[in-house]
């Protein structure tokens, strides 16, 4: 107990204190959960209603600049989790289907509820935006760019959601979209809004794709990939893109190389789920891709969050009737964490642009939307 107090301390967060990122202890149990259990026994001890703190994103703000997550990684359980990420293979075809339904699959009213408009699950864009709607659309439209759509391109879409890449790009640009999902709500979902439009979505593992395109597009999919499928993943791209391709991914990445996710993260959000470091994701590149541009905004995906969970616990009324008391403090939890988790910079979103043989001449890297590039230089 007085060990968590004084590490508590160190980061600015005293124990029932009158800052907003206090904690407030209900049950005293919570000390030796959190030693035993580590940030599983945190997370899980929340949830039970043991501890408070009025924002919890500016408390995991505090505790991750002050590092205070790694004195508390070396549990029985992390060891255990650590060797089996490190010797097996835990994002192979069926495990990877097993882990998407249990995020994805839960149900539309949550994520019609939560998300912007078009329903985009990955980090908004909000340079010169002031709403959700309207940074999902400047990153949709940088993505395009970045890409350099045309209206005779044919795009895939690795880990196509409920397909808002695939009807923008379709809508505003004439491209025509295929994407690949695993999961079958999101692809019964995502045909239904993509009516009409010359978009397919298929019920299909990104292993399995085997035609060419012109552009390939890959939004908040490497983080469900793994360590040990990185470079499958990367073949596969390099396989279905045309010579003159590009292909554009989107992941949160960390800032260390790792071999397994969050304890918690993983139980209850994202199941074998891990995010990439710089180095990881190099390595896999070498030999199979250039590297045009590398672009970070991090940041962005703390005010993202914030609007999401905003969204969520503006709509609970509604939501409350499908979703448990114990799920509101997951979700909320699962949110604000990782809101704090992008605040102090412990995680980032990167952007990156690869091509098979390089561009000739180079590539122009692009770091607004067209419509955000015009206020930005008004502006100045």
């Amino acid at each position: 107990m007085k060990q968590v107090i004084r590490l508590l301390r160190e980061a600015d967060i005293t124990v029932n204190g009158d800052q907003p990122w206090d904690i407030h202890i209900k049950n005293k149990k919570v000390y030796n959960r959190v030693i035993r259990k580590g940030s599983l026994g945190l997370g899980e001890s929340y949830m039970d209603g043991w501890w408070e703190v009025e924002q919890l994103d500016a408390f995991f703000d505090r505790v991750l600049r002050s590092k205070l997550d790694e004195k508390f990684t070396r549990t029985p359980q992390n060891m255990i989790r650590y060797l089996k990420a490190w010797a097996l293979n835990l994002q192979t075809k069926s495990k990877a289907s097993s882990s998407i339904i249990h995020h994805y699959d839960i149900g539309h009213d949550l994520y019609r509820a939560m998300l912007d408009k078009r329903m985009v699950y990955t980090c908004a864009f909000w340079d010169n935006a002031t709403t959700l709607d309207e940074a999902q659309e400047a990153k949709l439209d940088l993505i395009c760019q970045k890409l350099n759509v045309k209206s005779d391109d044919h795009i895939l879409d690795i880990g196509c959601g409920w397909g808002s890449f695939a009807r923008f790009a379709a809508e505003k640009y004439g491209a025509r979209v295929t994407g690949v999902t695993i999961s079958k709500d999101q692809a019964k979902y995502g045909r239904q809004l993509c009516e009409g439009l010359p978009v397919e979505i298929r019920l299909q593992d990104y292993r399995d794709v085997s035609e060419k395109y012109d552009k390939i597009v890959s939004l908040g999919m490497m983080e469900h990939v793994g360590q040990k499928n990185y470079k499958t993943y990367l073949n596969t791209a390099a396989r279905a893109l045309k010579d003159d391709g590009l292909f554009l991914i989107q992941v949160i990445g960390r800032n260390t190389s790792a071999y397994k996710a969050d304890a918690w993260i993983s139980k209850y959000i994202f199941p074998n789920g891990m995010l990439p470091s710089i180095k990881q994701i190099g390595k896999a590149l070498e030999n199979t891709f250039v590297m045009e541009d590398w672009h970070n905004f991090g940041p962005y995906y703390d005010k993202t969050l914030m609007a999401w969970f905003d969204n969520f616990d503006h709509h609970w009324d509604e939501l409350k009737n499908n979703y448990s008391e114990r799920f509101y403090r997951m979700w909320k939890y699962y949110l604000l964490s990782c809101a704090g988790a992008f605040r102090s910079r412990s995680n980032q979103l990167w952007q990156i642009v690869l091509s098979k043989e390089g561009i000739e001449g180079g590539y122009q890297p692009l770091r607004y939307s067209e419509l955000g590039a015009k206020e930005h230089m008004m502006e100045k």
